[in-house]
C-alpha cells in the first residue's frame, strides 16, 4: 500500500503548534468580526454557539486548504510555479466556500436562537473567509520557502566545498607521480628507438598537462574540447598499454552543443586502469559513447587482486560536481561483465 508523505516530509516543518495557536485565534478573531454586533445583544449562549461554529468553521477551511496545499506542492515543488499553487488554492477556496459554507450555516440555523438580523453581512462573511485563507497559505509558502532557501544556503555551502575538494582531488590525480613516472620512462625507451615517436609523445604530453592547467578552474568545457584532451591522453596511454587497452569513442563529434565537466573522461580512464587488469590475455575495453541524450564511459569489469590506494570519492565528485549543474544524476552501474558510468547531457547553445 502506497504511504502518503505527511506535511513535514512535503513543505519542511511541523505546523502542530501553528494549529494549536492559530486555530482558536482564528474562530475567536473571525466571530467576533462577524458578530461583534450581536454580541452586545445576545445572551451567553448565541457567543458560545458563535464561537463553537467558527471554529468549526475555521478547522475546515483549515484542514481542507492544507490538504490541497501539501497536494499542490508535490505536484509543483519549485518556487517558480507559486503561480499554479495558487490557482489551486483559489479553486479550493470557492469550492470550499460555497459547498462547506451553506452546511455549516444550516447547522449554526438549527444550534442558535438568532434573530435574522443578527446575520452576518455576506460580503464581510465572504472577504473574512478569503483573507484568512489567504493568510494561512501565505504562511504556509513564506516557512517553506524560508526553510527551502536555508536548506539551499548550506547545500551550496558543502557542494561549494566539495567542489574544492574535488578541484583539488583531480588535479592531484592528473599529476598523478604514477603517471607522470610512467611517462616518462616511456619516453626514455621511445627516444633511442622512434625519435619521431618521442617528440609526438613530448607533443602530447604538453598537450594534455596545458589542458589540466587551463581547465581546472571551469565549471563547463565543450565536449569537442574534452575529446581533444582525451585523445592526447590516450595516445599516451596507448603507448604504455598498447593493445592490451582498446579505446573506442563513437560519434561524439556529432554534439556540438554538449558540454562536460572538465577532465571527467580522463577520471573515469584513470579509474578503470586503476582498478582493473590489463594484460595480452585481459585486455581493458573502454567505449564512450551517446546514449538517450546522455554520454555514456563503459569498460569490462575484471578486477585487479588488489587495487592503489584510493581516497573513495573520485565519482563522488563527479556526482557532486555535475550536481551544481543539473538537476539530472550521473548514474554508476556495476554489474559482472562491465563497469559503466552515465553523465547527463548538458547543452550549452551560443546565443
Amino acid at each position: 500500500m502506497k504511504k502518503h508523505p505527511c506535511f513535514q516530509d512535503v513543505i519542511g516543518f511541523n505546523d502542530r503548534w501553528l494549529i494549536i495557536m492559530g486555530l482558536p485565534l482564528a474562530s475567536v478573531l473571525i466571530s467576533f468580526l462577524l458578530f461583534s454586533e450581536a454580541y452586545t445583544q445576545q445572551g451567553i449562549g448565541f457567543i458560545t454557539v458563535c464561537i463553537a461554529m467558527s471554529f468549526l468553521h475555521t478547522a475546515v477551511f483549515w484542514f481542507a486548504l492544507r490538504w490541497v496545499y501539501i497536494r499542490a506542492k508535490i505536484r509543483y515543488p519549485r518556487f517558480e510555479q507559486i503561480g499554479m499553487r495558487m490557482m489551486w488554492f483559489l479553486v479550493a477556496f470557492f469550492t470550499i466556500y460555497f459547498t462547506v459554507n451553506k452546511g455549516l450555516v444550516f447547522i449554526f440555523d438549527s444550534l442558535s436562537t438568532r434573530h435574522a438580523d443578527n446575520d452576518p453581512n455576506p460580503l464581510v462573511s465572504f472577504i473574512s473567509a478569503f483573507l484568512m485563507s489567504a493568510l494561512l497559505i501565505v504562511i504556509y509558502e513564506a516557512m517553506s520557502f524560508y526553510i527551502q532557501l536555508q536548506r539551499a544556503a548550506a547545500e551550496k555551502a558543502i557542494l561549494e566545498r566539495q567542489n574544492v575538494e574535488s578541484q583539488l582531488e583531480g588535479l592531484r590525480n592528473q599529476v598523478n607521480p604514477h603517471f607522470l613516472f610512467n611517462s616518462l620512462n616511456t619516453l626514455i625507451y621511445l627516444i633511442p628507438e622512434d625519435s619521431d615517436k618521442a617528440v609526438r609523445f613530448v607533443q602530447q604530453l604538453s598537450k594534455v598537462y596545458r589542458y589540466i592547467l587551463e581547465s581546472r578552474d571551469s565549471k563547463l568545457i565543450p565536449l569537442s574540447e574534452e575529446l581533444d584532451f582525451l585523445k592526447s591522453y590516450i595516445f599516451l596511454l596507448k603507448e604504455r598499454f598498447g593493445e592490451n587497452l582498446k579505446v573506442e569513442i563513437k560519434d561524439l563529434e556529432k554534439k556540438p552543443d554538449s558540454a562536460i565537466v572538465p577532465l571527467t573522461l580522463q577520471m573515469l580512464f584513470e579509474n578503470a586502469i586503476k582498478h582493473n587488469v590489463i594484460s595480452t590475455g585481459k585486455p581493458l575495453h573502454v567505449e564512450v559513447y551517446a546514449e538517450n541524450g546522455h554520454l555514456v564511459v563503459r569498460n569490462n569489469l575484471q578486477k585487479k587482486n588488489q587495487v592503489m590506494d584510493s581516497t573513495g570519492v573520485g565519482l563522488q565528485n563527479i556526482k557532486d560536481r555535475y550536481r551544481m549543474l543539473t538537476d539530472k544524476t550521473v548514474e554508476v552501474i556495476t554489474s559482472q561483465q562491465y563497469f559503466t558510468v552515465v553523465l547527463p547531457a548538458i547543452e550549452v547553445r551560443e546565443a
